[in-house]
Formats: C-alpha cells, sequence, structure tokens
C-alpha cells in the first residue's frame, strides 16, 4: 500500500510466519503419521520457498549472521546497501563492511545480542558504493529447530546508499578516464628517467599514485633474500608524513599481504579488509591497517614477468571507496612497469659497474712522485660510464729520467678497451729499453698493425723528460694526437701541432718529433680531442677559445689548471661532451738539485 512503512509490513509478516510455525509444530506433535506422509515434504518444500522469497525480497536490508558475525545470508537490498551481490558478501564478516571507527562497537552489540539472546543496536557508517554512510544496525537471535542459534541484522539509513544509475555511470566512466591517465603518466616517468636510479625511479612513481588511485602506497623490495620496506607515500600533512616514516621503518612480515604477494608472486585484492592484521602490525600491537584508517587494500607484485623483485601495496580509506577488478588491473600493470624499470636499472648499474673496473685498470691509479715536476690528471667519461673509453695516460720512468704519454684510440667498448691496454703497455715496454720516444712509438706501430684491430687506430703523445743543468729538456714524439699546449708563466701559450700519423693504420707511421726546453713555472697541458672538440649549443668548438683560458690560467697549480678547465669545459658545453675529457698537466718546479 502507499505510505505503509516497510519495517512494520515486515514485523507483522514475521508475527504471521511465527504463527504459522507454531500451528505446524503443534500438527506435528498431534498426528505424527501425518507429517510423514507423501504430501508433506511438498508443502514443507512450498513454506521454503516462500519464506526464502520473502526474505530476498524484503523491502529492508535484512543479514543472517552466524554467531561470530559471519555473514550467512544476505538479501537483494542488504546487497544493494554495500554496493555488492549478497553473494559477495556471504562467508565475509559483517563489520568488514563497517567503517575502522565503528567497527569495535559494531562488534560489542553483536556479541552482546548473541550472549544474552536480546535485540541490540548500533549505531555506525556502513561503506557504500560511493563511500561511508549513517546507518542504525539492528540485531536480533532467532533460533532454529534444531536448537542453533542465529542473529539477524537489520540496517536502517536515512536515505538510499545507492546513487542514481546516470550518477554511477558517470562516476565508472570518471575512474576509468583516471585508470588511463595513470598508466600514461607512469609510463612518461619511466621513459623520462634520466638517472637510472632504481630507488628515485620507485620514489617518483609512489608519490604520483598517492592521492589520486590511494591514499597511501607502499613498495617492498627484497634486498639479500629479504623483503626490505623502501617507501611509504600518503597524504602530505605533518602527522600523515610522521605516520609515514613510522611504517616506514617496519619492514613487511611474511604472513602479511606483501610478504605472501611477493612470495606467491601472485595479487590479492581486499575490496573490504576483514583482518586489521593484513599489514602486520606496529612494536605496539597496533594493526598498520588501522594506523593508517584503511578499509580496503590492494597488494600485487613487482614484476618483470620473469622476477619477482617486490610488491606495490595500495591502501583507501572509507571516503575513497573500495578497490575494484579494474583497479587491481591497473596495479597489475604499473607492478609490470616497474619491475621492467627496475630490470633496466639494475642492468644499467652492473653495466656501469663493469665499465668502471675496466677504465680503472686502464689508468693508473696514482701518478708517481716525479722530482721537479707538479702533476695532475683529469679524466672525466662523455657516456656516464656506460662503455669504455679509449683514452689513456701514463707517467713512468725511463733510462735517465722520466716519460709521459697520453693517447685516444677510436671508439669504445670491449675492443677499444683491449687497442688500449695493449697501446699503453706496449709503450712502457718499448720505453724501458728504447732511449728514443719517436722509435718507440714507431714499434708501437709493428704491435697495433700485428693485433688484428679491425679498423681501429690509436693516437699518442709520448715525452721523454730529462734534467740538464737547470733546464727541463723534452723530446716531445707525436703520432697524430693533438697538442701539448705550453703555457709559460708570463701568459705566452704555444699550441704544438703534433703531427705524424696514428698507429695501427699503415706500416709506415713516422712518429713526428720536437725538442723543448722548459724553465721553472712552465707548464705542458696535455689533452684529448675531448677538450677540443666540446660544443656549446650554438655550435662553437672550446679548440677556439684553449689557449685564451690558458692564458688566463697562467701561474696556477698543475691541479688547479686542471680542474679549471675541466669546469670551463662543461659549463661550455652544458655537460653535454661529446668524447671523453682527458688532461694531464706538469708543472716545472725547481730542479732536483735545488730542491734538495
Amino acid at each position: 500500500m502507499p505510505g505503509a512503512d516497510p519495517r512494520a509490513l515486515l514485523d507483522a509478516a514475521l508475527a504471521e510466519l511465527d504463527g504459522a510455525v507454531e500451528v505446524l509444530t503443534k500438527l506435528a506433535e498431534a498426528a505424527p503419521e501425518q507429517t510423514a506422509s507423501a504430501g508433506t515434504p511438498e508443502a514443507l518444500g512450498a513454506e521454503r520457498a516462500l519464506l526464502r522469497a520473502v526474505f530476498q525480497h524484503a523491502p529492508t536490508p535484512l543479514f543472517v549472521l552466524e554467531q561470530d558475525g559471519t555473514i550467512r545470508r544476505a538479501n537483494g537490498r542488504a546487497g544493494d546497501l554495500i554496493g555488492a551481490p549478497p553473494g559477495y558478501a556471504t562467508g565475509r564478516a559483517l563489520t568488514a563492511f563497517v567503517d575502522l571507527p565503528s567497527r569495535a562497537a559494531v562488534m560489542s552489540q553483536l556479541a552482546a545480542a548473541a550472549r544474552t539472546g536480546t535485540a541490540r543496536q548500533a549505531d555506525c557508517r556502513l561503506l557504500g558504493p560511493t563511500g561511508p554512510f549513517d546507518a542504525t544496525l539492528t540485531a536480533d537471535v532467532i533460533t532454529l529447530q534444531d536448537g542453533t542459534r542465529l542473529l539477524v541484522v537489520t540496517a536502517r539509513t536515512a536515505a538510499t546508499a545507492t546513487a542514481p544509475t546516470a550518477k554511477r555511470t558517470k562516476g565508472l566512466v570518471r575512474a576509468m578516464t583516471r585508470r588511463m591517465d595513470m598508466v600514461t603518466a607512469v609510463t612518461r616517468l619511466l621513459l623520462d628517467n634520466s638517472t637510472f636510479s632504481e630507488a628515485v625511479t620507485l620514489q617518483r612513481c609512489a608519490r604520483l599514485l598517492a592521492g589520486d588511485i590511494a591514499s597511501w602506497v607502499i613498495i617492498d623490495v627484497e634486498r639479500e633474500g629479504l623483503l626490505r620496506r623502501q617507501f611509504v607515500i600518503g597524504p602530505t600533512d605533518g602527522p600523515a608524513q610522521e605516520l609515514a616514516r613510522k611504517v616506514r621503518s617496519l619492514d613487511p612480515q611474511p604472513g602479511s599481504a606483501p610478504g605472501q604477494v611477493h612470495s606467491a608472486g601472485s595479487s590479492v585484492v581486499l575490496a573490504h579488509a576483514e583482518d586489521p592484521a593484513v599489514l602486520g602490525t606496529a612494536p605496539d600491537g597496533t594493526p598498520l591497517l588501522m594506523l593508517l584508517s584503511a578499509t580496503s587494500l590492494l597488494s600485487v607484485p613487482i614484476t618483470d614477468g620473469g622476477t619477482s623483485y617486490g610488491a606495490l601495496t595500495l591502501t583507501r580509506t572509507a571516503s575513497e571507496g573500495r578497490f575494484e577488478i579494474a583497479d587491481l588491473s591497473l596495479a597489475e600493470q604499473l607492478g609490470q612497469h616497474l619491475g621492467v624499470a627496475i630490470r633496466v636499472d639494475r642492468m644499467f648499474r652492473h653495466r656501469s659497474a663493469v665499465a668502471e673496473a675496466l677504465q680503472s685498470s686502464l689508468l693508473p691509479a696514482s701518478l708517481p712522485d716525479v722530482p721537479g715536476l707538479d702533476l695532475s690528471p683529469v679524466y672525466q667519461p662523455a657516456s656516464e660510464g656506460l662503455e669504455v673509453s679509449g683514452d689513456f695516460y701514463d707517467v713512468f720512468p725511463v733510462s735517465g729520467g722520466w716519460a709521459i704519454t697520453v693517447g685516444d684510440v677510436c671508439g669504445k667498448g670491449q675492443e677499444a678497451a683491449a687497442m688500449t691496454a695493449a697501446a699503453r703497455h706496449a709503450i712502457r715496454v718499448m720505453a724501458h729499453w728504447n732511449p728514443d720516444p719517436a722509435d718507440v712509438l714507431a714499434k708501437v706501430n709493428e704491435v697495433m698493425l700485428a693485433g688484428d684491430y679491425e679498423d681501429r687506430f690509436v693516437t699518442a703523445k709520448l715525452a721523454y723528460l730529462r734534467w740538464e743543468g737547470g733546464r727541463l729538456h723534452v723530446t716531445l714524439a707525436s703520432a697524430g694526437h693533438p697538442g701539448p699546449a705550453l703555457v709559460r708563466p708570463d701568459g705566452r701559450v704555444d699550441m704544438l701541432s703534433g703531427g705524424g700519423l696514428p698507429l695501427g693504420l699503415f706500416p709506415d707511421a713516422d712518429p713526428h718529433t720536437e725538442e723543448l726546453e722548459l724553465s721553472e713555472d712552465d707548464l705542458l697541458f696535455f689533452y684529448s680531442d675531448g677538450v677540443t672538440d666540446a660544443r656549446s649549443p650554438d655550435m662553437r668548438y672550446f679548440e677556439d677559445s684553449l689557449a685564451d683560458e690558458l692564458a688566463g690560467l697562467a701561474g696556477r697549480s698543475a691541479a688547479e689548471t686542471a680542474r679549471m678547465v675541466q669546469g670551463l669545459v662543461t659549463s661550455f658545453s652544458q655537460d653535454d661532451l661529446r668524447d671523453d675529457m682527458t688532461i694531464l698537466v706538469a708543472k716545472v718546479t725547481s730542479p732536483p738539485e735545488r730542491a734538495t
């Protein structure tokens, strides 16, 4: 009837059913033989069907609970209230659909009703499809014929908890758009990962997700066989940041959702998180889920498809709604993106470490103390350590003095490294017995030709330095390598042309030779073409200004000169070096006799 109170109608219907139960019970006791007749089962079946229909289509949300609070049955209106089919609710605790602040009170009232057998009432906030809403739950006890006691819970709200169809459809479209935008944003972030840093990648991704599709983002990564907590990102206010630090200090426990997801390699989505300890507990026993005020949780493995690196866990509060299957699909996709990014980052770091170790083996760990000389080297790769450079330098003793060599091998990589090692060590070995640096380079050319290094070649400078009285005599042999520059203390700069052919190309290298006499405070500036070939954004070459820059640095120490030229080159090219930069500065101090 229009205007009739559904609750009153239901009470009346239940009263009628109670009367029917009494009548049937008396008939069964008075005429046992009749209850066993063939027609009785059909009649009882019809009554059960009637009761089921009344329960399912009752205009009030109804839950039938076991005494421990687990939902045994839920009718259609109850499903509408929580935004899920009644079958979804079956087997879950009723408190899973109650907002966290209200759960304890509801649990107590349900326990009291089960214990005393009298009706109990609790005001709370239920979790609906569009967020939490106020409701009043009334629990009463019924006893079945076999003595089983069940709880019947009715829910009463001030207004319907379900949004109109058009509004819900609009919300679904908005959620789909947001998920697509999130995938695009994360993909752009990963593609723009110029740092190749696993930590930076994970932290940026966590910050991107937090506040958009989840209130809290937790990333755990396996380190040395154990799952370790890496990042916890949530709201930006002060208390939330303090809470984030507290949760970040707690590694995931083996039985927690992240631990299980990582070990099993399968995702977990808890639209209504029933177990407060699903994320583990704080040292004082407080469940982390309650600390984060989370009512819905989603955890997926971070994997590249073959290796599981950890787990990505997202949580939402009651006001943000619950996670759905579409959110799970999005999170799994993001977990795979992160897994690939971690794999690439680790491969990059491994290659960089190998390249750095190989490069270190090609360069001297330190330069020797040479009497009467102030020495300072600089080496800066152009490719951030990804490939081994062909640049080399060395300082070593020879008969009657010392030798300085600087060179550059064409190309990069392992083959270039092999040729670099061969050239550097061949020069050192040949120079040990040969007093002529030009002849040394000519014999090294024979070694390079016999080495079958394909089309690679080596440019090199080899300088023999011997003190003659109070002056330093330099015999400089060149095989296609630029420089060096001779800087006088008064600012005069001579750019030595070098000459000769690179080693490893032709049988007759014909190294070029120059003789120099250096006095105190004179400076030799050796360099590779990474210095002269450096270009500015407007395509000017640093070679054009090298002499002027060196003139302005006259009188400085070897270390200052090397360091300042390095800074000038990187600033000139805006940190975009086109080739590896090697600098070796040798400044004349005082003759050994005067120094003693």
